[in-house]
Parts: C-alpha cells; sequence; structure tokens
C-alpha cells in the first residue's frame, strides 16, 4: 500500500531540507511537486523525482483560474498512478510555499488514498518574521490564486498549528527565544531536527535509514478528521499559559460576555498585543453564538463559528460530534453553559498585565451583566460589519 506524507511552509529552504532527507531515509520513495509560480502564465508544473533526480515533468492546466484547484485535479491521479505501479513506497507530496497542508490531507484521502504523515517544515529564526508579516501573498509572490486574499502571517500560523510534526532546520541565527516561541505555539507537535545537506535529495547527509525520527514521522499515521476538530473553534485544543525565554502565553478565560462597543474599540490594541492570538468568544449582543478568534500579523479575523451548545435543544446534541461535547463539558458553567471566553496569546515580551486589565475592560460592567440578556441582545451591534451580517 502507498504511504502518502505531506510536507509544506512557507520556509522553502527547511521544507527542501526536509523532503530531501525523506528521500535520502526511505527506500522507495518519490516526491511529488506542483510549481504554483508558473499560474500567471495559465500552467501549473508538476515535477516528480527520487533520490537520483527527475523522474518525469509535467503540466497541469488551470481549473477556473485556481492554481490549488489545478494541484487538486492533479494530484489524486498521480498518486493513483504510483499506487497501482507498487513499485512506490512512499510519496512524499511537497507543498508549494503557500499551499496549506489542510486542504492537501483532505483531498488526497477523500481520492481514497492514505495519509501516513503531515510534516510543516520550519526555520525557527524566521517564526517570528512570519508571524509579524501582515502581507498579502499576492504582494510577495505567492497568491495561489487571483483571488487569494490571505496573508503571510495567517497562511503561516495555519501551516504550523495543523502538522502533528514539525521538521526543525538547524538554524544558526536561532536563539533559545525563537525555540521557545515556536514551543509553545504548537506545544503538543512532535519536533523533529533536520540538519543541512540535504537540500536536492543527496544521500550524502543523512543515513539511509527507514527507522530516522523523520522517516518514523512521514509513516506514523494520520488522522484527518481529528486533525480537523483540532482546529475547529469550538474544540480546538489552544495551548497552556507559559512563560519562558522571554516568550509567554497567556490564557484568559472569563465567563461573562463582551460589551460589543467596548471590545471593537480595543480591537486594534488587543490584537497587536501580541505576535499570535486565537480562541473563542461571547459578545453580550450576540449571546447564542460561539465566535472564532484569528489574529495574526497584526491582522484580526472573526467569523461565527455556529451557536454555543448551551443555545441547542437537548435533541440536538445527538448531533453534535463527541469532541465537541467533551470541550463544552471543560468549559461548562452552570448558568451559561459552554458560553465563555476562551482567548489564547502567545508573544514575546507579552505584557501580561496589561492585556488581562485590557480585555477585563471590555467584559459587561456588574450592573450591565445583571439586566440580563433581554437587555444585551438591545446593545448597540459593533460587529455588523465585521461579521458581514
Amino acid at each position: 500500500m502507498l504511504s502518502v506524507v505531506i510536507v509544506g511552509g512557507l520556509h522553502a529552504d527547511a521544507r527542501k531540507a526536509a523532503v530531501g532527507q525523506l528521500l535520502a531515509d526511505v527506500p522507495g520513495s518519490v516526491v511529488l511537486h506542483h510549481d504554483l509560480a508558473t499560474a500567471a502564465a495559465g500552467t501549473v508544473v508538476r515535477t516528480i523525482r527520487d533520490a537520483s533526480g527527475i523522474v518525469s515533468a509535467g503540466e497541469a492546466p488551470l481549473v477556473n483560474d485556481c492554481a490549488c484547484c489545478a494541484l487538486r485535479e492533479d494530484l489524486v491521479p498521480e498518486l493513483r498512478r504510483l499506487a497501482d505501479d507498487r513499485t512506490t513506497r512512499l510519496a512524499v507530496v511537497e507543498l508549494w510555499d503557500s499551499v496549506e497542508p489542510k486542504a492537501m490531507a483532505e483531498v488526497v484521502t477523500a481520492g481514497g488514498l492514505t495519509v501516513t504523515g503531515v510534516i510543516t517544515a520550519v526555520d525557527p529564526a524566521l517564526v517570528l518574521p512570519c508571524l509579524g508579516n501582515g502581507d498579502d501573498l499576492a504582494e510577495r509572490g505567492l497568491a495561489a490564486a487571483a483571488t487569494d486574499q490571505r496573508t503571510v502571517a495567517d497562511t503561516f500560523a495555519r501551516q504550523l498549528e495543523y502538522a502533528p510534526v514539525l521538521a526543525v532546520a538547524d538554524s544558526e541565527e536561532a536563539d533559545d527565544e525563537d525555540r521557545e516561541l515556536l514551543a509553545q505555539l504548537h506545544p503538543t507537535a512532535r519536533q523533529v531536527p533536520i540538519g543541512p545537506g540535504d537540500l536536492a535529495g543527496a544521500p550524502g547527509g543523512a543515513t539511509a535509514s527507514a527507522s530516522s525520527p523523520l522517516a518514523r514521522a512521514a509513516f506514523a499515521g494520520f488522522d484527518v478528521e481529528a486533525a480537523a476538530a483540532a482546529q475547529h473553534p469550538a474544540c480546538a485544543l489552544l495551548p497552556a499559559d507559559a512563560d519562558a525565554h522571554g516568550v509567554s502565553t497567556l490564557v484568559w478565560h472569563r465567563n461573562r460576555p463582551f460589551h460589543p462597543e467596548r471590545l471593537y474599540e480595543a480591537l486594534e490594541d488587543i490584537t497587536c498585543a501580541a505576535a499570535r492570538s486565537r480562541g473563542r468568544f461571547w459578545l453580550a449582543d450576540r449571546p447564542d453564538v460561539l465566535l472564532h478568534w484569528d489574529a495574526a500579523g497584526g491582522a484580526l479575523c472573526v467569523e461565527s463559528a455556529g451557536p454555543w451548545l448551551a443555545s441547542l435543544p437537548d435533541a440536538a446534541w445527538d448531533m453534535v460530534p463527541p469532541v465537541r461535547r467533551a470541550a463544552a463539558a471543560l468549559d461548562w458553567h452552570p448558568e451559561h453553559g459552554d458560553c465563555c471566553q476562551h482567548l489564547v496569546f502567545t508573544s514575546p515580551a507579552l505584557d501580561r498585565d496589561g492585556l488581562e486589565r485590557l480585555l477585563e475592560s471590555c467584559l459587561l460592567t456588574d450592573a450591565e451583566y445583571a439586566a440580563g440578556r433581554d437587555a444585551w441582545k438591545r446593545l448597540p451591534p459593533a460587529f455588523d460589519t465585521l461579521l458581514e451580517v
């Protein structure tokens, strides 16, 4: 059976090193790569190579003027061909810079193939610069489609946080703060070091052994549904409180809703207080709606993630995934159920006390809280524009 490992990340040198090491370490492995840099000319270039070099190359036409769509249409048939051939042990799907692993893992699995690993390659010295980069991908020549409105920061954050394994480059420029930031951003990830010398898949830098840490990670197994659940704002496994090497993670949890106007007025200060912040939050004027907070690079994305479980009738609970019910149980309040503020902020030089004071000032006052839900719903709806109501 063909095993498929997806290797991605905006840090191209680290990604190439990880791919080269897998080629060297796993006999019978090949790498598939779709270069989206030529998409403006109307095609996507596909190459397949093994440890000795390029085996085949071809072009895939654009689908709906979308380079990622072309990748999806071309990738699964190529993987099926390799599976039918039965001579390939491991297919390494090396994603182009800004392609996110979640979409590709789901496409490969839906195509009837087996994803045995998802790895994001990282240079620790570039983590903070990427998280602080609010440029649009298009400005950097990294957009995957004409309509791609993602930024460098939010794309990198999703690449980093989705993968259960991080291939970490041995970077001379990285210091303890860089490595601590990486650890706090994704504390549950397994970090596998990769060294220099394998950029082109040349076997000189690694011992050919399928028992190497990176090779073992490639075959470890991967659960697409569990990975998707871990990213869902209602049940995301968020980092814990931490403070080391100048980097802090603040977990802020409260059981009182935000005043919409005061929170809206403070959004810029809250968003810029940390390199990365995420979680779920509760607005007084929308008491039944679970809202997703996702910020990186000084930009904030707010969106509805559906109802809080407390607002659903009992009969609807049977249709809720067990992981969602378990997550709600951890936050359950006798009066409000799972409605809460659960926000996590991670950054070097984080002003924890100042940030907490700012967040607290945005909550309902005692008098506003005591007025009850009917009064809350009559508060000015400051978030209508952000939520595109």
